[in-house]
């Protein structure tokens, strides 16, 4: 299956992919870019560009800043989620903060969505941004 994407938004995605966060590029060079399985970095698909997307898996990987959590963010956001998930895709979001203080659990989740999605087609449930990680001392 081909995406449809807005032409216009090609040479967009090659700017943001120059000019990716710290935490864009950390998941990027330290874990999606030798994944077995290939993602894309800025992806054009239908009017929007996502951070990561994996056609095998028919994933997209959101990497949210604070303005995500923003009214105005938190509803653009669905809307777009509610998009991409109409053209058959899952969509999981991270924020900045799980990049930066647990990236090795936020590479397992990425790590399992994908092998679940390419073994069964089922979606899994994203770790609660309330959940404890496993080195915290909470339980």
């Amino acid at each position: 299956m081909s995406l449809n994407y807005k032409s216009k938004n090609i040479a967009l995605a090659k700017t943001l992919r120059k000019q990716a966060t710290p935490q864009e590029n950390h998941l990027w060079y330290d874990f999606l870019r030798r994944y077995p399985v290939r993602f894309q970095r800025q992806k054009a698909i239908d009017c929007y560009i996502v951070d990561f997307y994996c056609h095998q898996a028919k994933l997209v990987i959101e990497i949210d800043g604070t303005q995500h959590f923003e009214e105005g963010g938190q509803e653009y956001d669905a809307m777009r989620t509610m998009r991409l998930e109409e053209l058959g895709l899952q969509v999981i979001r991270i924020s900045n903060r799980q990049i930066n203080e647990e990236f090795d659990r936020v590479c397992a989740y990425i790590d399992c969505v994908v092998t679940n999605s390419l073994s069964h087609g089922v979606a899994v449930p994203a770790p609660s941004e309330r959940e404890p990680s496993p080195e915290s001392n909470e339980r």
